[in-house]
């Protein structure tokens, strides 16, 4: 028998954003991105800043709505979370660009530097793996680590949104699980339905050859009854018969004629 808990549930359980490495790197991104703007982009006249500003923090944002949303549905996460990469992207060439327009370099795999900035990036998540060096940085460092960030922000979102879209493809949206859990509620309910049926059928079959049985104990009772009535009987007439004065009285003597 199901345990009514088996049955599929409408809402999901979603993921707790707060615990997605690539949500924790994308507010470590933005916090530095804040503070690189103020540090290295004038204050006033330049809309640079609020484009980086707001590109880091629609990353971080749409992650968060993309995970809650996604406890009613999957297709609206995949959407956000699309969008939250969208916003990855523009900021990791807006920090492209300033480094190039500025004549500076871009640590490709070849810079002397870049092993050990990309080992630190990717085993570090969290704002505070980040914060103690935001003072400390130059431009050219920090904009090469907020582009790396970018970079891997987004390859582990694609890992992340490739699962979202098998379970997709294989569970449907919120309609498709409706659906299901509704159909599987029948179908429970019939089988059970069907389970006392069968138990009842079961019973009066039970009470049918109980019935019987008791109907011949009686017939056999009857008969036995019948059986010693009858001898009584043959008894009682036999005693009668041997106890009669005609037969077992003494014979008078006739007189003489």
């Amino acid at each position: 028998m199901n345990d009514p808990d088996d049955i599929e549930r409408v809402l999901l359980e979603g993921a707790n954003w707060k615990e997605l490495r690539f949500y924790q790197k994308s507010e470590a991104l933005y916090q530095m991105t804040f503070v690189f703007c103020d540090r290295f982009l004038p204050k006033h006249g330049d809309r640079t800043v609020d484009q980086m500003v707001q590109a880091a923090r629609s990353g971080k944002q749409n992650i968060i709505e993309g995970s809650e949303d996604g406890k009613t549905s999957t297709e609206m996460e995949l959407k956000l979370l699309n969008v939250a990469r969208s916003s990855t992207h523009e900021l990791r060439e807006d920090f492209k660009d300033y480094l190039l327009s500025r004549k500076l370099s871009l640590w490709d795999k070849n810079h002397p530097r870049y092993t050990k900035m990309h080992d630190f990036t990717r085993a570090h998540n969290r704002l505070e793996d980040y914060e103690p060096f935001f003072a400390r940085w130059s431009d050219e460092e920090m904009a090469n680590i907020g582009y790396t960030m970018c970079c891997q922000i987004d390859v582990m979102m694609n890992g992340y949104l490739a699962t979202l879209e098998d379970r997709f493809r294989k569970e449907g949206g919120m309609k498709e699980r409706m659906y299901r859990v509704r159909t599987g509620y029948r179908a429970e309910q019939d089988r059970r339905m069907q389970e006392m049926e069968a138990t009842i059928k079961q019973q009066a079959a039970r009470i049918k050859a109980l019935e019987a049985e008791l109907a011949r104990k009686k017939e056999e009772e009857r008969k036995e009854e019948e059986g010693r009535g009858n001898k009584r009987t043959q008894e009682d007439a036999t005693i009668k018969a041997s106890s009669s004065p005609i037969l077992s009285g003494p014979l008078s003597s006739s007189p003489v004629l």
